[in-house]
C-alpha cells in the first residue's frame, strides 16, 4: 500500500525549490528592466524628433508667407515674482498658424515641467532672428543651413539614450541630429 501511495501521489514543490524559482525571477527581471527603460527612452527620442521634424515644416511654412525670413521669436521668460510683462513673441505664438496643435512643441521625455512654465519643451536659436532663410549668418560667419541649429531641446531630455545623445537639434534645412555638431569638423 505505501509503494501504491507513494506513487500515486504527486510530488509538490518544497519551499526552498520555490524560492529558487522566484529568485531565479527576480534576478531575470532585474536584468531586463534597465533594457525596457532604454527602450522606452529611444521611442520617446524618436518621438522627439517627430516633433522637431513637424516644427521644420512650420518654418518651411512660415519662411515664403514672410518675405522669406525667419521669425522673430524669443524662449519665454520666465518670471520670479509670476508676473510676466512685456513677454517678447515667442515660438508657441510665432507659429502656431502653422503647426498641427501646441503639443508639437513638447517633448515627450520633459519630465521636469519645461513645457508647462515655458509653453515650449525646445529652443530657439534667437541668433537667427529675421535673417534671410537663404543667407544665414551666425556671428558674421555664413554658413549653409546645414550647420545652423534651429531648435533644440532645452534640457538633456534623453539622457537614458547614452552620452552625446541628450539632445536633439532641428537645423535650418530641416535635417535633425541627436547631437549638436557643425559638419566638417569631425
Amino acid at each position: 500500500d505505501l509503494v501504491a501511495l507513494a506513487a500515486g501521489a504527486r510530488r509538490a514543490f518544497t519551499l526552498i525549490e520555490l524560492l529558487v524559482v522566484m529568485a531565479v525571477i527576480g534576478i531575470l527581471a532585474g536584468l531586463l528592466l534597465p533594457a525596457l527603460g532604454t527602450a522606452r527612452e529611444g521611442g520617446r527620442g524618436t518621438a522627439c524628433l517627430s516633433n522637431l521634424h513637424q516644427i521644420g515644416l512650420a518654418l518651411q511654412l512660415y519662411t515664403p508667407d514672410n518675405e522669406n525670413r525667419m521669425p522673430v521669436m524669443y524662449d519665454f521668460l520666465i518670471s520670479t515674482n509670476g508676473i510676466s510683462t512685456n513677454q517678447p513673441p515667442t515660438p508657441d505664438l510665432v507659429l502656431s498658424n502653422y503647426l498641427g496643435g501646441q503639443m508639437v512643441l513638447k517633448c515627450p521625455s520633459d519630465r521636469f515641467g519645461i513645457f508647462a512654465q515655458t509653453h515650449c519643451s525646445y529652443g530657439w536659436n534667437n541668433l537667427i532672428n529675421g535673417q534671410s532663410a537663404d543667407h544665414l549668418k551666425l556671428f558674421n560667419l555664413t554658413l549653409g543651413a546645414q550647420q545652423i541649429p534651429v531648435f533644440f531641446d532645452k534640457e538633456g531630455f534623453h539622457k537614458a539614450r547614452g552620452p552625446g545623445k541628450e539632445a536633439n537639434y532641428l537645423y535650418a534645412d530641416g535635417h535633425i541630429k541627436k547631437l549638436l555638431e557643425i559638419e566638417g569638423t569631425k
